[in-house]
């Protein structure tokens, strides 16, 4: 559908500018005299550059001169009214074509700049396969704000010899620098997820790679990286857990959410505050159980009451057969719980373990 015919089809103001003219005809030719209907004559083509296409906006331009012509010539009005008026409508008419225009062409290069982004965060953001060894995969990020589908936040998925890993982060700090940040810390990811032996190896390296980064780009300034690596030995039965300051994932299982803690945070990569000991937690994770990993968009999302939303209890009682079934509520539960109004870029990764087929008999 074009734009043209959303605007027309969608928009109850579609009808402003032609009920402009019809008003501004109306009140010239039945009005007290010698009152004119020319404001909302000159009015309609304005409307109609707002509301409108451009092509629609002109042609009820030409309607507006042609309605005052009309009504001048109709009331026997002197040539020296007839021209101030059409003078008035094609100067109001040439204002709102250039308005319309100009919006047109911002229009143009937000839609430009928003594809060019979206490629650039599937360059650095691949959707991982729907399937990764034995674990259902789905991932989801948003913007918080409308134009802008690329940011800090950032996730990755890799099978290895040690099981698959997992990989959510969020990179403290804004704008271009922020995104390079975050395409370092996800290159050295799956540079290395495949040969670090251990998570707090690979979450070693990786902290290297962002300092290493941060000494050669002065653009990245101060920017760390808050990342919770996870990993699932080939068996599936339990995983492994390793935070380097960012939140604690959930365990979503049985109509039952709950976020597994246990250690301290450790350092965010990137800090330059040396060796971080923090120790990987294990936690068994049974058959049709899911993993949630978010950011803090997810966590920080408030209410119109200021009231932080809560996975815990947003998703309680609720049983999710697939990893996107949970994605999709919630992305869904936190744009209802904030109206709309995302505080912040959220990225949001699942993986379910599927059920063991029950032997016959």
């Amino acid at each position: 559908m074009s734009g043209e015919a959303t605007r027309a089809g969608g928009n109850p103001l579609a009808l402003l500018p032609p009920a402009l003219i019809v008003g501004g005809v109306l009140a010239d030719v039945l009005g007290p005299q010698p009152y004119t209907g020319l404001p909302l004559l000159a009015a309609a083509p304005l409307a109609a550059c707002i509301v409108l296409s451009l092509r629609s906006a002109v042609v009820v331009a030409v309607l507006s001169v042609v309605a005052a012509v009309a009504v001048d010539l109709a009331l026997g009005r002197p040539a020296t009214a007839l021209v101030v008026d059409v003078a008035d409508v094609l100067v109001i008419s040439l204002i709102g074509v250039w308005l319309r225009r100009l919006m047109d062409s911002r229009n143009r290069s937000l839609t430009l700049t928003r594809d060019i982004a979206e490629a650039a965060q599937l360059a650095v953001l691949p959707q991982p396969p729907r399937r990764v060894g034995p674990l259902l995969v789905a991932t989801r990020y948003q913007g918080a704000h409308e134009g802008a589908r690329i940011g800090g936040d950032f996730f990755a998925v890799q099978e290895t010899p040690y099981g698959v890993r997992l990989m959510m982060g969020d990179v403290r700090g804004h704008g271009l620098p922020a995104v390079s940040a975050m395409s370092v810390v996800v290159g050295a990811f799956r540079e290395n997820a495949r040969q670090a032996p251990s998570l707090r190896e690979l979450a070693r390296r990786l902290d290297v790679a962002a300092e290493r980064a941060e000494g050669e780009d002065t653009d990245l300034g101060e920017e760390f990286t808050t990342a919770l690596f996870a990993e699932i030995p080939p068996g599936g039965d339990r995983v492994h857990l390793l935070s380097r300051g960012h939140l604690p994932p959930y365990l979503v299982a049985d109509g039952r959410v709950v976020p597994l803690i246990r250690g301290t945070p450790g350092t965010p990569l990137g800090a330059g505050l040396g060796t971080d000991d923090a120790e990987p937690d294990s936690f068994p994770l049974p058959p049709g159980a899911s993993l949630l990993l978010t950011t803090d968009g997810v966590t920080e999302a408030r209410d119109r009451h200021g009231v932080f939303y809560d996975p815990v209890s947003g998703l309680a009682g609720r049983s999710f057969d697939e990893p996107q079934e949970l994605v999709d509520a919630v992305v869904g539960e936190v744009t209802a719980w904030s109206g709309g109004k995302l505080s912040d870029d959220m990225a949001v990764l699942a993986v379910t373990l599927p059920s063991r087929p029950r032997s016959a008999g």
